[in-house]
């Protein structure tokens, strides 16, 4: 696994064995991040992210290697907190980032609480959570941590569909690869 562009091109992350964490995979990170930046290479720079469920913190990390101005790295698990830590200290990054050890339904009202703002939001807990999908999804359509113009990104199996709307958030995209699927939710 590597870091796709941006000023931490072609550098690896670390990931944990087994089948515990599942990172997307950089084929379709790079299609995510080519989706964003639509042509326009500086699209991301200074945005707020917030990587939920982050796992090994690659796409929040891709996200800062493309200018982000602060990432979220959310995740519940102790060891992939630390494996977020390891892929951060790795890069000799050590600004324009929290880690936060923490549920992320949690972590999103409290962040919203603290008046945080996000630009983009990247959802992608283990396929088997289905429930977490739409557990987040109505947590970020009831809050003000979203702006008009951000974007939640949701990652899931191909055999599972999160739904079309939550609250004040709809689907305005969806792109499939592979097993994997991307939809891609705005503020109605």
């Amino acid at each position: 696994m590597r870091v796709i562009g941006g000023k931490y091109r072609s550098r690896r992350l670390q990931t944990l064995p087994g089948m515990d964490l599942r990172p997307t995979a950089d084929r379709l990170r790079e299609t995510l991040f080519n989706v964003l930046t639509a042509g326009n290479p500086s699209a991301l720079e200074g945005t707020v992210w917030v990587d939920l469920y982050a796992g090994t913190g690659a796409v929040g990390i891709e996200a800062l290697s493309r200018g982000a101005g602060m990432v979220f790295f959310v995740d519940l698990s102790p060891r992939a907190v630390e494996l977020i830590k390891r892929n951060l200290e790795s890069l000799k990054l050590h600004a324009g980032f929290e880690v936060l050890k923490q549920d992320p339904v949690r972590a999103l009202r409290e962040l919203d609480a603290s008046g945080v703002q996000a630009d983009f939001v990247f959802l992608d807990p283990p396929y088997r959570m289905e429930e977490a999908y739409r557990q987040a999804l109505e947590a970020m359509s009831n809050t003000s941590l979203l702006k008009a113009e951000s974007m939640v990104i949701a990652e899931h199996s191909k055999k599972f569909d999160p739904g079309e709307t939550f609250g004040r958030l709809g689907r305005s995209r969806k792109l499939v690869q592979g097993d994997a699927v991307l939809n891609f939710y705005r503020m109605l």
